[in-house]
C-alpha cells in the first residue's frame, strides 16, 4: 500500500473485521485513495480461477463481482474518512475480455451522498489499458 493515510489504513483493516472471512482471502491491496477514487490490485490467485475447458487459468466472473463489490466500499471508507456502515443496493457487471493473472481494479466514486453512494469500477489485466470488466454499483448508507 503506498497511500499510508488513516483512511486507507482503516478501510484495509474493514476487510478483515467486517466482511465474509473469503473476502480476506481475494488479497485486495489498496494502491492510493482520494476523494474521488481508489485504486487498487488484485494479485493472481489459482483459488479464484476457471479450473477446465478453454477458460482455464481466467478469473472467474464470481470473483470479479466480489472484487468490485468490496473494491467499492474500500474507496467508500477512503472518501469517508472512516468506515460507513452501509449494503450493496444495485450491481452490474459487464464483462467484456478474460482477465488473466494480476489485475488493477479502479474505482470511481460517481456520487458519495448523505444516503447513497454510487461508483464506477474498471478491472484490467496488471499494466494492461484494455478494459477486462465494467462494473457500477449503488450503496445505500445504514448510517448518518
Amino acid at each position: 500500500m503506498t497511500d499510508a493515510s488513516p483512511e486507507a489504513i482503516e478501510a484495509v483493516s474493514q476487510v478483515s473485521h467486517t466482511f465474509a472471512p473469503w473476502v480476506a482471502e481475494l488479497g485486495l491491496a489498496l494502491v492510493e485513495t482520494s476523494a474521488t477514487q481508489a485504486v487498487l490490485r488484485l494479485p493472481a490467485n489459482a483459488r479464484f480461477e476457471l479450473r477446465g475447458g478453454p477458460g482455464a487459468g481466467v478469473t472467474c466472473g464470481q470473483t470479479i463481482a466480489a472484487v468490485a463489490d468490496t473494491a467499492c466500499v474500500l474507496a467508500l471508507t477512503g472518501a469517508n474518512g472512516r468506515f460507513r456502515n452501509c449494503t450493496t443496493v444495485d450491481m452490474s457487471v459487464r464483462f467484456i475480455r478474460p482477465l488473466i493473472g494480476d489485475a488493477d481494479v479502479v474505482v470511481d466514486l460517481e456520487s458519495n451522498g448523505r444516503k447513497l453512494a454510487v461508483c464506477r469500477v474498471s478491472l484490467r489485466a496488471a499494466g494492461s489499458e484494455k478494459t477486462a470488466a465494467l462494473a457500477t454499483a449503488t450503496f445505500l448508507y445504514l448510517e448518518d
